[in-house]
Order: C-alpha cells, then sequence, then structure tokens
C-alpha cells in the first residue's frame, strides 16, 4: 500500500502518479507511511524526476573522471556501417539508438526474424533489401551480404543492417564486422536485447537466481554451414550439465532430440525443469515446459516451429510456481500463449518519443556546461 499512500488520488482512479511532479500524499496516508519502518527517511528521500536527473548527472560525472572520454563521433568521411539488434520481437524492447538509426537510414538489410511491427517504423524514404535466411533456404549467401554492405557503405549512404535480438550473440555480426572493417569500412554496433534475456523476462524466469543457478551458459543448435561433427561431440557437456547453471539453446529446435539425451548422460537429471519458447515476446508465442527428459516429445507434440528457444535448468521451476501449475516432477507438458497484449509502437509515436529524447538531451548538455567539476 506505499503507492496508494504516496499518490492516493492517481491510485484510486487507477492512473498512474505523474512522472512529472511529485503528488502529495494526503494525512492519513502520509501518517500511514510514517508509521511504518523507516517511512520517516523514504518520505525525506522522494524527489522529483528533475531531481533524480540533475543527482544522477553528477554522479556519472564524478564517475566519469577516471576514464578516457570515449569518442563516438565520426569524421564525416569514413564509410559506416550500423550493425543494430532489434530484441527479440516485442517493438517495446527497441533501445532509443536503434529507433533513431532506424529513423535516419538511407539504406536497410534486414532479417527474417524482426518484427513487422519493428519495420515499421523504419523511414518511409529508406530501401529496404530483404536478406534473411532460415534452415534449407537462404536468399544470399553471407559472402554477398558482406560485398552488398561494403558497397553501399562506399556510397556514402546511411546503411543499417537490421538483426533480430543483439547482432552479435549467435547473430553472425562479428563476421559482418570483421570483413568490413578489413575494407576499411567503420562499423558501429548497437546492442540488442537477446533472446534469452527478453523471453525468460517476458516469462518472469531469472536467467540468475541465488538459490537455483548462479552462472548462464549460451550456446546454438545449429553448427557452421560444413560442420559434420555431431552435436554430442561438438560440446563439453559435464560443464553444461551444472544443475547451478541455466543453459540457453539458440537454434536448437532441430537438434533438441540429441541434446537432451546428452545432457542426461553427462549427469543432470532427467526431471530437470525445461521450456521451450516459439516466437517469444510477441502475440503468437507458444511455450512448452517438460521435464529435460520429456522435452523434445512434448515439443514435437505440440509441434513448434522456428524460431524456438530451449531453456533447461531450475530456474524454470519458477515459471510453474508464477502460474499455479502442477509441479514438474510430474513431467508436466503444458502450452502456454502471452496473456499480456503486446503494444505497438506507431511511426507517429516513434518521431515523438525520438523529439522527447532529443529534447532531454539538450537539457542534458546545458546542465552538464553548468556543473563545476572538483
Amino acid at each position: 500500500m506505499l503507492v496508494a499512500a504516496l499518490f492516493p488520488q492517481s491510485y484510486a482512479l487507477g492512473l498512474p502518479a505523474s512522472s512529472n511532479s511529485l503528488a502529495t500524499p494526503r494525512r492519513a496516508g502520509r501518517a500511514l507511511l510514517c508509521a511504518a519502518p523507516g517511512g520517516d527517511d523514504i518520505l525525506r528521500s522522494l524527489h522529483t524526476t528533475a531531481d533524480a536527473a540533475e543527482e544522477q548527472q553528477r554522479r556519472l560525472h564524478r564517475a566519469a573522471l577516471a576514464a578516457p572520454a570515449s569518442s563516438s563521433s565520426s569524421d564525416g568521411d569514413s564509410p559506416e556501417v550500423h550493425l543494430v539488434g532489434v530484441g527479440p520481437g516485442d517493438v517495446e524492447l527497441l533501445t532509443v539508438k536503434a529507433l533513431r538509426l532506424m529513423q535516419a537510414a538511407d539504406l536497410v538489410l534486414y532479417d527474417r526474424l524482426i518484427s513487422p511491427e519493428i519495420l515499421s517504423l523504419v523511414s518511409p524514404s529508406a530501401a529496404m533489401l530483404y536478406v534473411g535466411k532460415e534452415s534449407g533456404l537462404h536468399t544470399r549467401p553471407q559472402e554477398q551480404i558482406h560485398e552488398l554492405l561494403l558497397q553501399f557503405a562506399q556510397s556514402g549512404r546511411t546503411v543499417v543492417r537490421l538483426k533480430g535480438g543483439d547482432p552479435t550473440v549467435f547473430g553472425r555480426g562479428g563476421e559482418e564486422m570483421e570483413y568490413l572493417e578489413a575494407q576499411g569500412v567503420r562499423v558501429r554496433i548497437v546492442p540488442g536485447v537477446t533472446a534469452a534475456a527478453g523471453i525468460a523476462a517476458d516469462l518472469g524466469v531469472p536467467l540468475t537466481h541465488r538459490d537455483f543457478a548462479d552462472a548462464v551458459h549460451f550456446l546454438t543448435g545449429h553448427a557452421k554451414s560444413g560442420c559434420t561433427t555431431p552435436l554430442g561431440e561438438r560440446y563439453e557437456w559435464a560443464k553444461l550439465a551444472d544443475p547451478r547453471a541455466t543453459l540457453v539453446v539458440y537454434m536448437g529446435l532441430a537438434t533438441l532430440p540429441e541434446l537432451a539425451p546428452a545432457l542426461i548422460a553427462a549427469g543432470l537429471p532427467a526431471d530437470t525443469p525445461a521450456m521451450a519458447v516459439q516466437d517469444g515476446t510477441t502475440a503468437s508465442q507458444r511455450v512448452v515446459a517438460a521435464g529435460v527428459g520429456d522435452l523434445a516429445d512434448a515439443v514435437a507434440a505440440a509441434e513448434l516451429k522456428s524460431p524456438t528457444l530451449i531453456f533447461v535448468g531450475s530456474v524454470v521451476s519458477l515459471l510453474n510456481k508464477r502460474d499455479d501449475a502442477a509441479a514438474f516432477g510430474d513431467a508436466l507438458t503444458e502450452i502456454k500463449t502471452r496473456a499480456a497484449p503486446v503494444r505497438v509502437l506507431t511511426a507517429d509515436g516513434a518521431q515523438a518519443l525520438l523529439a522527447s529524447v532529443g529534447a532531454r538531451e539538450g537539457a542534458a548538455d546545458e546542465r552538464d556546461s553548468r556543473v563545476e567539476v572538483m
């Protein structure tokens, strides 16, 4: 009831308290808060968003003194390519920087897994080129994508390479960066919310938890082209079968029947909680949960399709606790769909957001010029 005590009018109406000013609590609310342990101290510590921004500016300014200033500006002559991650699918997980570059782009090369809602936020004047890949069907070989990026960058245009999730987490962003920089093209990487983090958060499953897991392993079930080594021989399964770790497998749908036996053979209990998530963070999200030993059969029965992410580890048990479902010890198989509505950021909304951010950055710059460094 702390929120009700601080913002009684907004709380009564079912509305969020204003982010621009601090609502004045009613006497009863203030008395209730003061009666709580530490209530007086909390009240004295509350401040407005403007105060918070100014105080944080001072904190970060002091911290920055020990580190050399980074250069983020270009000389304006060298060709550039922006490798931009757009997250796992939910448009609201876009970063502001990704959105700004999408709005400024002249040429955009985009992948298969980028949602239409995100693509609709790219500048209407940008030229778009689809270079997506899926199992058994590559519209363009990676070598040709490298060459296209190079040619477009050398033309002097603003080139954006859009990738789902994060561009350097199983997204071949590192390969594209190496090729372009070897040709004298500067590459700027804009990180995105990787699928493991975005999907786990959406389902309320923490990747780490002091009671369940103190390590996370990301691996891919899809080998590099030409690799004939079986999945069972590709990894050190004894390390991956750690009951105190969370394992996340990207592009692992096809190799799931090999994955589970390898983990169990390495010592991981067959009833270890696991889940497979198709189309994570989108309106078409589906989740199959079972013990790792039964997950492959459950996924096959549910007919999940790519893209599907696999999670294995004790933290997955929190999915059931949150949904009040049966224990994983009963080899639960369950299909869940995304209950929360997916918000769509419109082009007009994107422009307004960027304008708001630009105004705040200008105010911060003005504030920064008045800050005296001691």
